[in-house]
């Protein structure tokens, strides 16, 4: 089993930074992609950004000069700096692992973790 857990959300004030970390731990070979997404209420859960093993990242359009994506790979953990945040912002933030267990090295699946709320307010 795999367990990915979220960490870093909270409240924060309109223009205001955030960090999200995110570790994954348990029956780990490599890990693939690692991935940010988010959902706000109502709404479909999407994407953030997207790191690959290689350091090669992508990001939604939102999230294009005001967010970070970066992984330390030694500690199978995902970050996410969020700067200028807005409103909009406001959602509960996802970590996704595409990661290939010990037990069958050549396929990876995917991982969720249970999410962390960001609310962005003043």
């Amino acid at each position: 089993q795999v367990q990915l857990v979220e960490s870093g959300g909270g409240l924060v004030q309109p223009g205001g930074s955030l960090r999200l970390s995110c570790a994954a731990s348990g029956d780990i070979f490599r890990i693939q992609n690692m991935s940010w997404y988010r959902q706000g209420q109502g709404n479909q859960r999407d994407l953030v950004a997207v790191i690959s093993s290689s350091g090669t990242t992508t990001y939604g359009e939102f999230a294009k000069g005001r967010f970070t994506i970066s992984r330390d790979s030694a500690k199978n953990t995902v970050y996410l700096q969020m700067n200028s945040l807005k409103p909009d912002d406001t959602a509960v933030y996802y970590c996704n692992a595409d990661v290939a267990p010990v037990t069958d090295r050549w396929r990876t699946r995917p991982y969720w973790g249970g999410g962390t709320q960001v609310t962005v307010s003043s």
